[in-house]
């Protein structure tokens, strides 16, 4: 809650308890819509519905976009009819919002009291898949003709503009409504009115597909730094826009499901706070049992070279610092890609460049940290900490196993994000925790193979 809505909100809860309306919209009126959102959810639910009711009609569509789901779907319950006639009133990218977090039969109840227009909008809306930019279109913008003069657009965007999601950018269409240009308010108020909107165009315009990925439109949006982009059909028909605030939300629930993923947590549908204890438990519980099954190869690793490590017991002692320096460097390196993927910097056909600067700075990691384990084992025997007569020796195995063990992390973390992509897969899913337990069963090969190689006829 914003420091405005905190200080607000005991007022507005005192006001409501004393049923002082007239007091009470006076206090609401001129807030932003996300604070009102803030103080009615923190009301008591039996005055939420009562609060809500006297809001001014014109902002009550924009406040009920902002609420949570189970709130709104409480209001429009405890509300009925005058709950339907705001989500009517709300945009037709908002209502279709709503309709997909609300249950089914109130989402059709809802559908069911639309007016045949929102409620061909509306449909055509849900038609396309879930995560498709289809889904986050709005149809209310400005459209004109090529022949048209200035003076006759200026005077149709001030007859229809209220209407619109944003005027900032109109958008010129041929008489079978296929988009020909983009124009900016702006172009055409400094333009000659008698002058036709054709003289204005240069048909260099970016467009959504309706069919594209919501991320993909994310990414165009910061590529071309648009306010609005026009959202067309396979025949250049435009269909509705897409604004800068739906392509916001898209962004932040994009990035909280990647950081979640890199976390080794299945994608929570809800924020944080509101997920119950079952819906956490499955999300993270899948996550853990796969990756308890994965360490169990490490189990196995360390069977095979059991007899080696009962004669030398030092080696167990720096294996936690071997394994943690390939699982660093592996997750350094998949959190990287990840992230480069999610913005479009590289894709799976870049592996070769991405493969030889990771490879480079493997190397000079791996000599680095190789030279750190040799001091470190210097160090240790030197202090007492351990104790053995072949110090030589096994500070160059720890180093020899520490610089296989960073190369080989650094270049698996950087290539199972480029596989995922390529099999169709979220890159996010090369986690930290999934690449640490993919490092802790390669990296006990490496470093015991090592110690076998350089130690046999010394220490083993």
């Amino acid at each position: 809650m914003t420091p405005t809505a905190a200080l607000i909100q005991p007022e507005v809860a005192e006001l409501v308890r004393e049923g002082a309306y007239s007091e009470l919209r006076a206090a609401l009126r001129g807030l932003p819509a996300a604070d009102i959102a803030d103080i009615i959810t923190s009301l008591e639910p039996d005055h939420r519905a009562v609060c809500f009711r006297f809001l001014p009609r014109d902002d009550a569509g924009e406040v009920f976009s902002y609420l949570d789901a189970e709130v709104q779907e409480e209001l429009i319950l405890k509300l009925g009819d005058a709950a339907l006639r705001v989500v009517e009133g709300m945009d037709p990218d908002d209502r279709v919002r709503l309709l997909d977090e609300l249950p089914t039969e109130v989402a059709q109840r809802l559908i069911g009291s639309l007016s045949p227009e929102d409620r061909k909008q509306t449909q055509a809306i849900l038609g396309y898949p879930p995560e498709s930019v289809g889904r986050l279109m709005n149809p209310d913008y400005i459209r004109l003709k090529p022949d048209w003069t200035i003076g006759h657009a200026l005077d149709h965007i001030r007859k229809y503009g209220h209407d619109a999601e944003t005027i900032n950018v109109v958008y010129v269409v041929d008489d079978n409504g296929v988009l020909i240009d983009d124009i900016r308010l702006r172009s055409l108020f400094l333009a000659d009115p008698d002058a036709a909107v054709e003289s204005l165009m240069n048909r260099n315009y970016v467009a959504l597909r309706a069919d594209q990925d919501q991320e993909e439109a994310v990414r165009m949006m910061a590529r071309y730094d648009r306010i609005a982009m026009p959202v067309i059909d396979s025949r250049g028909v435009l269909l509705g826009i897409v604004t800068s605030d739906d392509i916001a939300d898209v962004a932040e629930e994009e990035a909280t499901e990647d950081i979640q993923k890199l976390g080794g947590v299945g994608a929570l549908e809800q924020a944080y706070i509101q997920t119950g204890a079952m819906e956490m438990f499955r999300k993270r519980g899948v996550w853990l049992s796969a990756l308890f099954i994965g360490q169990t190869i490490t189990i196995l690793v360390l069977g095979r070279f059991q007899d080696q490590l009962d004669k030398a017991v030092v080696l167990s002692l720096f294996m936690p610092l071997v394994m943690s320096c390939g699982g660093n460097s592996g997750s350094q390196a998949a959190t990287l890609i990840t992230r480069a993927l999610a913005l479009g910097e590289v894709g799976p056909r870049d592996w070769w460049r991405i493969a030889r600067r990771e490879l480079l700075s493997a190397l000079l990691l791996a000599g680095a940290l190789a030279a750190m384990g040799f001091v470190c084992v210097e160090a240790f025997v030197g202090a007492g900490i351990v104790k053995t007569s072949h110090v030589f020796p096994l500070a160059v195995t720890i180093s020899m196993a520490v610089a296989f063990v960073v190369t080989w992390g650094t270049v698996l973390g950087s290539m199972l994000p480029l596989l995922l992509r390529r099999a169709g897969l979220d890159p996010a899913t090369a986690s930290t925790p999934m690449v640490a337990t993919l490092m802790d069963a390669s990296g006990t090969l490496i470093y015991l193979g090592v110690a076998v190689l350089l130690l046999t006829g010394t220490i083993l």
